[in-house]
């Protein structure tokens, strides 16, 4: 496979100074690390392209044979694994994070969890909350590297500050942790005291969430770069908001719409009357009974149920779906009951023509 001009992997001009290639390849090397980037083999390989680059053009002798005779006047080059690219440029991390490399630099921070109970006209309508919640924050007095101080931390004598334990056996040589260091390749000799040798602390956070409009319980917010902060220049990792939806007494949410369930009596389900009902938002509309309604009978109204956005800024809402609920009592007075018999041999009088679903309805009553 031809190689890349290293100049060109590193975005810098031929003339460029050493400060310029060195600030390029920070660049690189943060977003394309490994700790970044996990599982990503394209970013892995741009690590290592970046760090060859780097390698060739950081040194004077090197640059001006690369210069001169391109890739075929430098001998060897690249980089097999990253732990090499570990070994050759520690110093060089140190310098752009302030923490060795085998102190955990680049460690994406942790992703977090915050439960928020909303109210469910909130839910319907969106709504800005503050949350409070704890999250770790890089130690303010090792700056993350856990020891006390930087003379405190030691190359591990086991691995050589490699990290790594070679051993042969027979033809073959095998590479293992160094269980010494844990990899790390340094040892601390005396921790930090505020944190314990951890590098973390847990510190109370606030934001502002803006909850959008049109949330249903059990979804979850994703605050980007939100969660516990990263190790050696690490990205922090996200918060996620779990949402629960308080129910209403009054309002029932089928999906964008609204149902309004409406109790009437029977004298409005079969006189037909006029009535006032609430909306979501507080307010109220008229609305008609028609004559002879039946339990269960719908009255929509367009335009009153939960905002949705479509696209970018388009504002839509579903329906206020009234539910009619036709009520019978449950006690009735002797005069009550002598009225509501006279009306039942009237209306079950076989010479009276009546269409069927009021027949329906009183048939259903008094059985």
């Amino acid at each position: 496979m031809t190689k890349r001009d290293f100049y060109d992997v590193l975005g810098v001009p031929k003339d460029a100074t050493t400060d310029s290639i060195k600030a390029a390849y920070r660049k690189l090397a943060v977003q394309y690390h490994p700790d970044r980037n996990p599982d990503n083999k394209e970013a892995e390989d741009k690590f290592k392209e970046a760090a060859e680059a780097y390698e060739i053009l950081s040194d004077p002798k090197k640059r001006q044979m690369y210069d001169h005779h391109g890739h075929q006047g430098i001998e060897g080059g690249g980089f097999s694994n990253v732990s090499d690219i570990y070994s050759a440029f520690g110093s060089i991390f140190e310098d752009f994070f302030g923490i060795s490399v085998r102190d955990g630099m680049m460690n994406r921070g942790d992703d977090l969890r915050h439960d928020l109970t909303l109210d469910f006209r909130e839910a319907v309508f969106g709504v800005q909350k503050e949350i409070e919640y704890y999250k770790s924050v890089v130690c303010h007095t090792c700056g993350g590297h856990g020891a006390a101080s930087k003379q405190d931390i030691v190359t591990c004598s086991h691995c050589d500050g490699t990290g790594h334990v070679r051993r042969s056996q027979g033809f073959f040589t095998f590479e293992t942790t160094c269980s010494h260091c844990g990899g790390k390749g340094t040892i601390i000799k005396k921790v930090c005291p505020s944190c314990k040798g951890s590098g973390l602390l847990s510190e109370s956070s606030k934001i502002t969430v803006k909850v959008p409009a049109g949330i249903e319980d059990g979804m979850r917010l994703r605050v980007r770069e939100k969660g516990g902060e990263g190790h050696g220049g690490g990205p922090p990792g996200d918060l996620y908001v779990s949402v629960s939806v308080k129910p209403s007494d009054t309002f029932i949410r089928k999906g964008k719409n609204i149902i309004l369930p409406l109790a009437i009596s029977i004298t409005q389900a079969t006189l037909g009357a006029k009535m006032e009902i609430q909306t979501l938002d507080g307010g109220t509309k008229n609305i008609t009974i028609p004559a002879g309604t039946q339990f269960g009978h719908e009255i929509r109204i367009a335009g009153e149920g939960v905002p949705q956005v479509v696209g970018r800024s388009r504002l839509l809402r579903g329906d206020l779906v009234v539910l009619v609920q036709v009520t019978v009592p449950q006690k009735l007075s002797h005069k009550e009951k002598d009225l509501l018999e006279d009306l039942s041999k009237h209306l079950d009088d076989p010479d009276k023509k009546m269409e069927g679903s009021a027949k329906s309805f009183f048939h259903r009553l008094f059985d």
